[in-house]
C-alpha cells in the first residue's frame, strides 16, 4: 500500500501552490476565450461562410477550449480549498479529458494538415455556388474578398464556373464599375496567413499553459494521496501513479509538438 506522510507546513503549501497553479489555469482559459470572442467578433462579416474558413474554425475551437479550461481551473483551485475526493478526482478526469483532446488535435492537424486545408477548400468552393441565390453569404464573400483584397477560394477562376465566366465586383478595387482582372492572391491563404500572424502568441500561451498543466499534475498528486489517506482509504500505488505518468508524458509530447509549430 502507499504510504506518504505530508507534515500540515508543506501539505499547506502543496494545497496553496495548487490553488496558485489552477488560478492561472483558470486566467488562461479567460484567456483563450476572451481570443475567441475577439475572432468572433472581428470576423462576423464573415458569418455566413462555412465554418472551414481558417479564422471562423480558429474562433469556435478558442471559445470552446477557453471555456473547459475555465471549467478545469476553477474545479482545481475549489478542490484545493476544500480538499474533498470526489472534487479533485472530477478536476483530474476533466484536465486528463483536456489534455487527450489536445494531444489528438494536435496530432491530428500535425498529420493531416493538407488533406484537412483540402476539405475545407473544397467545402467552400461548393458553398460559392450559391453566390447569387443567398444574399447573407454574398455578402460575407464581398466583405472576405475586400479585407484580404483576395479573389476566390485558390484563385480567380473559382468564380468562372459559378457567375458564367465573370468575377464578382468585389475582386477588384472598390468603385470599379466591372471587375475583368481581379486580386491575383487567394483568399484561403490570405485568411491563413491573417490567423497565423495575429495567432502565434496564443501558440506560445498555449505552451505556457502546457507548462502549468505539469506542474498542477505534480501537486494535485500529492494532495489527493494525501486526502485520500486522510479519509482512511486505501490505494494501490500503480493504480494511481501510472495514470499521472501517463498524463504528464501526454503533455510533454504536446509542448514538443507546438514548440516545434512555432
Amino acid at each position: 500500500m502507499l504510504r506518504m506522510p505530508v507534515s500540515q507546513g508543506c501539505l499547506c503549501v502543496v494545497k496553496y501552490l495548487m490553488f496558485v497553479f489552477n488560478l492561472i489555469f483558470w486566467l488562461g482559459g479567460c484567456g483563450l476565450f476572451g481570443v475567441g470572442v475577439w475572432l468572433s467578433f472581428t470576423q462576423s462579416e464573415f458569418s455566413s461562410l462555412p465554418l472551414s474558413f481558417p479564422s471562423l474554425s480558429a474562433a469556435n475551437l478558442l471559445l470552446v477550449a477557453g471555456g473547459i479550461t475555465m471549467i478545469t481551473g476553477f474545479l482545481g483551485c475549489l478542490g484545493a480549498l476544500k480538499e474533498q475526493r470526489c472534487l479533485l478526482f472530477t478536476f483530474f478526469l476533466i484536465l486528463l479529458l483536456l489534455v487527450l483532446t489536445e494531444v489528438t488535435l494536435v496530432l491530428v492537424i500535425h498529420i493531416f494538415h493538407d488533406q484537412l486545408d483540402s476539405k475545407a477548400q473544397k467545402e467552400l468552393k461548393e458553398d460559392m455556388k450559391m453566390y447569387e441565390s443567398n444574399s447573407g453569404l454574398k455578402n460575407s464573400w464581398d466583405n472576405v474578398q475586400k479585407m484580404f483584397k483576395c479573389c476566390g477560394v485558390t484563385n480567380k477562376t473559382d468564380w468562372y464556373n459559378v457567375l458564367q465566366g465573370k468575377l464578382p465586383l468585389s475582386c477588384c478595387s472598390v468603385g470599379t464599375q466591372t471587375c475583368v482582372e481581379g486580386w491575383t492572391e487567394p483568399c484561403y491563404q490570405k485568411a491563413r496567413k491573417w490567423l497565423i500572424k495575429n495567432i502565434t502568441s496564443v501558440l506560445v500561451f498555449g505552451v505556457c499553459i502546457g507548462v502549468v498543466q505539469v506542474g498542477d499534475i505534480n501537486v494535485f498528486y500529492i494532495l489527493y494521496i494525501h486526502t485520500v489517506h486522510k479519509q482512511n482509504v486505501n490505494l494501490n500505488l500503480v493504480t494511481v501513479y501510472l495514470p499521472f505518468r501517463l498524463i504528464k508524458l501526454e503533455i510533454t509530447y504536446l509542448l514538443v509538438i507546438m514548440c516545434c509549430k512555432l
